[in-house]
């Protein structure tokens, strides 16, 4: 199961293509969705790695602060096939739209995007390059960059931690929801938060208040829908990003 947790972790999480038997790729049960939240954070921690790795090598190549933060989200976003972006565009449409939570749900379904959907896309995404920019120009940027993607899986993590309900009967949310347990999450949690302290104490403080944004974003999606859904945990994910990037940006 603990391995089968990180295939499904790597498989929800990122576009990477893993091999495996047709056994492998069967429809997963909670126990192994549980474990895949577990490894959530360790699968952010590759995906921060090879964001920092590009944030280094265009520093090597003297690209500038820019052009490295805008080269390094579009690696992130390309790495997860843009779904927590298209999570984050319905979960937009859906609050934004003023429904009820039936109808909610039905526009969050939908394969268009509204304008809420597009203005929070390019605001956060504006947000995620501007913010990771600045803290590469004042030496920050991989650490950052690192901080920031596990702090979004952590993110994920606690979404789905119990209590918090499915907004639907199936797909992601269902899959997931109320599978975490508090305490194994909160150490984990804690072991970022400490890890990241070692490069630093605006690391831990930026992930510290990324997370809380998240617990209100989780907070306002479970009051508005009902529960959590796959876009739900996208767009925690990205808003966490986002969050976790603009405060290491201040100096």
């Amino acid at each position: 199961m603990v391995w089968g947790g990180l295939r499904l972790a790597a498989t929800l999480l990122t576009a990477v293509p893993l091999p495996g038997s047709a056994a492998a790729r069967s429809a997963p049960d909670r126990r192994t969705a549980a474990a895949a939240m577990y490894w959530a954070p360790v699968v952010g921690l590759m995906l921060g790695a090879v964001a920092a790795g590009v944030l280094l090598a265009c520093r090597a190549g003297h690209s500038g602060p820019l052009l490295a933060a805008v080269l390094a989200i579009g690696v992130l976003a390309a790495l997860t096939r843009g779904l927590h972006l298209d999570g984050l565009a319905d979960l937009a449409d859906g609050l934004g739209s003023g429904q009820p939570a039936d109808r909610a749900l039905q526009i969050m379904k939908q394969s268009d995007i509204g304008p809420f959907g597009v203005l929070t896309i390019v605001l956060t995404v504006l947000i995620q390059v501007s913010a990771l920019a600045r803290a590469e120009a004042i030496g920050r940027g991989p650490v950052a960059a690192a901080a920031a993607v596990v702090t979004a899986r952590i993110a994920i993590m606690l979404a789905c931690r119990r209590g918090v309900p499915s907004a639907r009967p199936d797909g992601l949310g269902a899959l997931v929801a109320g599978t975490v347990r508090v305490l194994p999450a909160a150490v984990l949690a804690l072991a970022g938060l400490a890890a990241a302290g070692a490069f630093g104490w605006i690391y831990p403080a930026a992930m510290a208040i990324a997370l809380l944004v998240s617990l209100a974003l989780t907070a306002l999606a479970t009051r508005r829908l009902g529960g959590i859904t796959g876009d739900v945990l996208g767009a925690v994910a990205e808003v966490t990003a986002a969050a976790c990037l603009l405060v290491t940006a201040f100096s």
